[in-house]
């Protein structure tokens, strides 16, 4: 019985990739304003600080953002204590381009790599369905808090979890 445990464990074991990258993806802070290109607000500062110190143990070796402020403000403080440079994915040609942008990269990334992708409330769900997570959920224009973790398995597929960070938004 102990030798079938055994080979069943180490049949397992060879099925599963040795290494996964790991895509953490959060919507940028709280803005300061309603205009096109705004800062963030206080709050927004205080959780882009949050995000900074939830990610302290991640390693986030590749750091994605949209161009606009906002998800680069985001980014910066993880950006600076990890010491990788946030590289800004162009939104020329659409949500779908943009996507499709993302992924690239993200493709391209080390096998185990740890990659952080700040998003909109419109790209956080899809950017995750993108890379296998099918049951994203929609995030409401309220929404500020959520953290998806995705463990990228190959062939389309991710386990992810959803978590949350910094204050509790309330919608």
């Amino acid at each position: 019985m102990k030798r079938l445990l055994l080979a069943a464990a180490l049949s397992l074991a060879t099925a599963l990739p040795a290494t996964a990258q790991t895509v953490v993806i959060v919507r940028h802070a709280e803005k300061a304003d309603a205009s096109a290109d705004p800062a963030l607000s206080e709050a927004g500062q205080t959780r882009a600080q949050a995000l900074a110190v939830a990610l302290a143990d991640a390693h986030p070796s590749v750091i994605l953002t949209s161009p606009l402020q906002r998800t680069r403000l985001t980014a910066a403080p993880t950006a600076e204590y990890h010491s990788t440079a946030p590289e800004a994915v162009p939104l020329d040609g659409g949500v779908q381009a943009h996507l499709a942008a993302i992924v690239a990269r993200v493709e391209a990334a080390p096998d185990d790599a740890t990659i952080l992708i700040v998003g909109h409330s419109n790209t956080v769900p899809l950017i995750a369905r993108a890379l296998g997570y099918a049951e994203a959920a929609d995030m409401p224009e309220c929404e500020y808090d959520r953290m998806t973790t995705l463990h990228l398995m190959g062939e389309g597929r991710a386990h992810g979890v959803v978590s949350r960070f910094g204050e509790p938004t309330t919608c």
